[in-house]
């Protein structure tokens, strides 16, 4: 039975964390430059 690749299940894991952090600023970027009518979720 082969075991499991934990190492790749973090990577992937660590990618979309890292995925959703550049979406969240890259959004923030644009309500910031753009109209800022849209209330902050801090």
């Amino acid at each position: 039975m082969a075991k499991p690749n934990y190492s790749f299940e973090k990577r992937q894991k660590e990618l979309a964390k890292k995925r959703k952090k550049e979406e969240k600023l890259r959004k923030k970027a644009e309500s910031r430059n753009g109209s800022a009518d849209e209330s902050n979720n801090t």
